[in-house]
């Protein structure tokens, strides 16, 4: 068993700007807006989205998020999940 106390101070930050940025690259590659994401996920503007794209203010793409967001843009939830790499 690994110790949690290894991992780094802002873990859950990387993770979720990682989560964010992969969100954002295949939502832009398969040409859909963040106002067409936010309505097809019950909202009226592109405020959460754009935020949980980024990071901001600590917003973030929760579970029911991300797989609601797999199932519009129909990729792999795990896509989200993966290290970026150009």
């Amino acid at each position: 068993m690994r110790d949690i106390e290894k991992l780094s101070d802002n873990f859950s930050e990387q993770l979720h700007r990682m989560i964010g940025a992969n969100v954002k690259r295949i939502r832009e590659s398969k040409n859909i807006s963040q106002l067409k994401l936010s309505y097809a996920l019950g909202y009226k503007s592109v405020s959460t989205v754009s935020c949980a794209e980024i990071y901001h203010n600590k917003i973030h793409f929760n579970i029911e998020h991300l797989a609601k967001i797999a199932y519009v843009l129909d990729v792999d939830i795990c896509e989200f999940l993966k290290p970026f790499q150009k």
